[in-house]
């Protein structure tokens, strides 16, 4: 066992909170006229334009990828009253009306204690596809003793290395939601994403592992693009 000291201490600046909200249209809406749901877009792209005038806000589509959702958003901001406001506005558009929440995750930006990485303030996702995915660890990972902890979380790290096109954005939620991470990987790569999930299984901190699904692929189009996607028709440029 190594002797090196796991890294400790809290952030240096303000933890941002990241909220990943995942929609799913009631089919119904889709029959709709074209007018009426082009105006249930606009109203929900307002409200998005709106929030994201001074807070990081993106969109992906999920049509293609899961059955159980079809668009999600990425909120974050430095406190959770902004991203309350946000939802209740958004709630009042047409289109969200006609939605269901299936999936919902809060987590914080928080510096890793087995990594000298600080990542605590708002980054957006860059990568063509994000995969998203809830994660909880075992009570046994949390008796063992610190040391040991962050010796075998360098294997995981060493493994995740190995995938450099690969961008890890965990954040945590311990006592803010159900699970304790919201796990997520951007990329321009699926076939690195999935290589290195399959690494990951390997490695002695994944037989920690108690839940880490269900997995999300999205695809960063923009929120624009994403709600175009629930009926196959544009919106005007002019809301």
């Amino acid at each position: 066992m190594s002797s090196v000291t796991p890294a400790r201490g809290r952030d240096s600046g303000p933890r941002h909170f990241v909220k990943y909200t995942f929609f799913k249209v009631d089919p119904a809406w889709r029959r709709l006229p074209a007018a009426e749901r082009a105006q249930d877009k606009a109203e929900f792209l307002a409200a998005c334009e709106d929030f994201a005038t001074d807070h990081l806000l993106q969109g992906f589509s999920l049509v293609g990828t899961r059955g159980d959702a079809d668009i999600m958003l990425t909120a974050e901001t430095e406190n959770l009253d902004r991203i309350h406001e946000f939802h209740v506005v958004l709630a009042q558009s047409g289109l969200a009306k006609w939605c269901s929440q299936p999936y919902s995750f809060l987590g914080m930006r928080k510096s890793s204690e087995y990594s000298d990485e600080q990542r605590f303030v708002a980054r957006p996702f860059n990568g063509k596809y994000l995969f998203v995915y809830p994660f909880v660890k075992t009570r046994a990972w949390y008796a063992l003793p610190p040391a040991e902890r962050w010796e075998i979380m360098q294997g995981h790290i060493t493994m995740g290395r190995q995938y450099p096109n690969v961008d890890n954005h965990t954040t945590y939620s311990f006592g803010l939601d159900d699970q304790e991470f919201v796990v997520a990987f951007d990329t321009d790569d699926i076939g690195d994403f999935l290589d290195l999930v399959q690494g990951l299984r390997t490695t002695e901190a994944s037989a920690y592992t108690a839940r880490d699904t269900p997995s999300f692929t999205c695809l960063r189009t923009g929120i624009r693009r994403a709600v175009d996607a629930l009926d196959g028709e544009a919106v005007s440029a002019v809301l």
